[in-house]
C-alpha cells in the first residue's frame, strides 16, 4: 500500500489483528507498523480516517462484536484466493513461476528451450553437455530458481515458500518480499555456479533457506515482526541441510543437491534480516513499517 494517512495510534502490546480484519471486511486497506513505541494504523484515503477511528472505538468498547457474529456470511464471502493474492501477491507469483518451471521440465521441453532458463546456456552433443557463457543474458541470474526437477522438489519448495514467504510479505509488504527474492536468488545461484561449476541446477531451495535465515535473524532482533520460525521448523530445516551437506540425501537417491545454494541462501538471508531489523529499530517507522 502506498503512503497513507495516519488514523490512530495504539499501545505496542495491543493485538490489532482483529481490528485489521474488521477494516478489511469494511473494504478499508490499512497498514500497521511500530513507531516511537506505539503501533500506528494508516489507511489509504483521508476520508477513511474518521471511519477507522469510529470503528476502533466501537471495537474497543465491544459494540462491534455482535455485528461481526451476526454477519458471518459477509465476512467469509470474499474468495480465499483473492484474499491471499491481496496479502501476498509476490509470493503467489513466485509459486506460479515455480510451477511453470516444473512443467517446463516435466513435460519434456527441448534442451534448446530449457537452456534459456539455466544459469549458463548449454547444448547437448551426443552424450556430452557443453556449457557456454552467460554474456549479457542477465535474467539467468534469477531464472534457475524457478526450475524444478521432480514432484517432491516442487511440492516441498512450494510449501516452504508459502509458509515463510507469505508471512514475511504480509508483515513487511510486497516490495520487501520482491527485494528479498532478488537478493537471495542472486547470491544463492551465483554461489552454486562458483562452487559447483557449470551445471544444470535449479529450484527455489536457496531462496527458501534465505527466507528461513531472514525470518530467524530478523524476528529475533525485531520481535514486533512476529514471524520467527518455530523451533521444530528450525530443527527440521537445518537438520535437512546438514544431511544434504553430509551426502546422506544423495545416497538415499534424491539426486544431486545444490548445497552451495542452500548455505549461501541461508547466510545471505540471515544477514539481510539482521540488517533490516537493525534499521527498523533505529528508524522506527521506515524499514520496520509493515502490514498485518
Amino acid at each position: 500500500m502506498p503512503e497513507g494517512f495516519v488514523a490512530l495510534r495504539a499501545a505496542a502490546g495491543e493485538d490489532l489483528r482483529p481490528f485489521a480484519a474488521l477494516l478489511q471486511q469494511q473494504g478499508i486497506r490499512c497498514r500497521i507498523y511500530e513507531a516511537a513505541g506505539d503501533q500506528v494504523v494508516e489507511v489509504a484515503g483521508e476520508a477513511q480516517v474518521h471511519v477507522a477511528q469510529t470503528l476502533y472505538k466501537a471495537w474497543r468498547d465491544g459494540d462491534i462484536q455482535l455485528q461481526l457474529r451476526a454477519a458471518p456470511a459477509r465476512s467469509s464471502a470474499r474468495p480465499e484466493l483473492a484474499a491471499a493474492w491481496h496479502q501476498a501477491p509476490v509470493t503467489i507469483l513466485l509459486l506460479l513461476l515455480s510451477v511453470a518451471g516444473f512443467l517446463l521440465v516435466y513435460l519434456g521441453a527441448s534442451a534448446e528451450r530449457l537452456s534459456l532458463f539455466t544459469f549458463t546456456p548449454f547444448t547437448i552433443n551426443g552424450n556430452t553437455l557443453q556449457f557456454g557463457e552467460m554474456g549479457d543474458q542477465y535474467w539467468r541470474l534469477l531464472t534457475p530458481a524457478f526450475l524444478h526437477f521432480g514432484w517432491l522438489h516442487i511440492v516441498f519448495n512450494s510449501l516452504w515458500l508459502w509458509e515463510l514467504g507469505a508471512r514475511i510479505e504480509r508483515r513487511l509488504g510486497s516490495v520487501h518480499m520482491l527485494g528479498l527474492f532478488v537478493c537471495i536468488a542472486l547470491v544463492s545461484n551465483g554461489c552454486q555456479f562458483v562452487f559447483g561449476g557449470p551445471s544444470i541446477f535449479g529450484g527455489m531451495s536457496g531462496v527458501v533457506y534465505g527466507l528461513l535465515g531472514f525470518s530467524f535473524a530478523g524476528a529475533r532482533l525485531q520481535p514486533v515482526w512476529g514471524f520467527e520460525p518455530s523451533r521444530p521448523i528450525m530443527l527440521l530445516m537445518v537438520g535437512w541441510l546438514l544431511l544434504c551437506i553430509a551426502g546422506v540425501v544423495e545416497v538415499l537417491g534424491f539426486g544431486a543437491i545444490a548445497n552451495a545454494a542452500h548455505v549461501a541462501g541461508l547466510l545471505s538471508g540471515a544477514l539481510l534480516g539482521a540488517l533490516l531489523a537493525l534499521l527498523s529499530r533505529r528508524g522506527g517507522d521506515s524499514a520496520g513499517a509493515g502490514r498485518l
